[in-house]
């Protein structure tokens, strides 16, 4: 009886520490069977060449190569093809946080018929990447998308022939993006920018409406406004926003894949394949199932975003470490 006492008033005096990890141990499992053991595959995986096929036996046909399959990527064009157009994702991608701001910065008034506008900028966060990827390829379209006109209202003559029929003489034809190896990873990376640029001003216009009025007070009675009260009263108390803005804009560069598929499956001539894409068209599409290989250019992604990722947690515990 007494040891049962003893335990029972352990209980009782650690259940706020215990309650926590009631919760938390479900989604700890679920995490480490579906995502950390995944990873671990996939990194040695990358070790083999493997089609993903099985003996009769039940015994994978997988060969250990060790790092060919690393010494191939430095040698393989579309791998650098894909990374640096990871960096291009990544730098252009980062105009979503001060246009964001700008946005919000306009949105955050109170006049009549701010909340349709507020509705409308919204609106691009809350459809699918494949829709706005969609969207985007009928926007780029030279015979009947918006470039297409605008291109022909501008600088093409129209003629209408004996029929009746209405035709355009064009100096040049209207520019076909998509199709382009030169401008066709810009359009996506523009089709990208424009549901991530809401999320940056809905931060934002979170952030605008936890800053001190206070402040604002003060700033004015010393003289500041315009550009110097958004820089020296406004952005400081808004760095908890910008930071998470950063944060998820480079994650989402860096995990690209999506806008990718939809709009133009890496072409023209891969010139628009990012890591992600070039893993899955290597691993599953087109190229033989060459599991292994595709899985060493994951572990490249998984590499880079592991040393962003940690930097983020060092420096959200030490702003939790500063705050107390």
């Amino acid at each position: 009886m007494d040891v049962k006492a003893t335990e029972h008033s352990w209980l009782l005096r650690n259940k706020l520490k215990i309650a926590p990890w009631v919760f938390l141990i479900p989604a700890l499992a679920f995490f480490a069977v579906y995502v950390i053991e995944p990873i671990f595959e996939s990194i040695w995986l990358s070790f083999y060449e493997w089609n993903g096929l099985y003996r009769a036996d039940g015994t994978s046909t997988a060969v250990w190569v060790g790092v060919d399959n690393y010494i191939k990527l430095w040698d393989d064009p579309k791998f650098w093809t894909s990374l640096k157009n990871n960096l291009l994702w990544l730098l252009l991608f980062m105009l979503a946080v001060p246009i964001g701001l700008m946005i919000a910065l306009f949105l955050n008034q109170t006049v009549s018929g701010m909340r349709i506008y507020k509705s409308l900028f919204f609106f691009p966060f809350v459809i699918s990447q494949v829709v706005v990827g969609l969207i985007f390829g009928w926007f780029y379209n030279p015979d009947f998308g918006v470039v297409g006109s605008v291109w022909k209202a501008l600088f093409c003559e129209e003629t209408i022939n004996i029929v009746g029929n209405v035709s355009f003489r064009c100096s040049s034809p209207p520019p076909d993006i998509l199709s382009s190896p030169e401008f066709a990873t810009y359009g996506i990376i523009a089709a990208g920018l424009w549901p991530q640029i809401a999320y940056c001003m809905i931060l934002y216009l979170t952030g605008l409406n936890n800053v001190a009025a206070d402040q604002i007070e003060a700033g004015r009675l010393d003289g500041a406004k315009g550009w110097r009260m958004l820089w020296f009263v406004v952005l400081p108390q808004l760095r908890p926003a910008t930071f998470i803005a950063v944060v998820v804009t480079v994650i989402g560069a860096l995990r690209s894949f999506d806008m990718i598929a939809i709009m133009t499956q890496g072409g023209p001539f891969g010139s628009t394949n990012v890591l992600a894409y070039y893993m899955y068209e290597t691993a599953i599409s087109e190229y033989g199932e060459r599991y292994g290989y595709g899985s060493a250019i994951a572990t490249v992604l998984f590499l880079i975003m592991l040393i962003y990722i940690s930097y983020f947690l060092w420096r959200m515990y030490q702003d939790e470490k500063g705050g107390r």
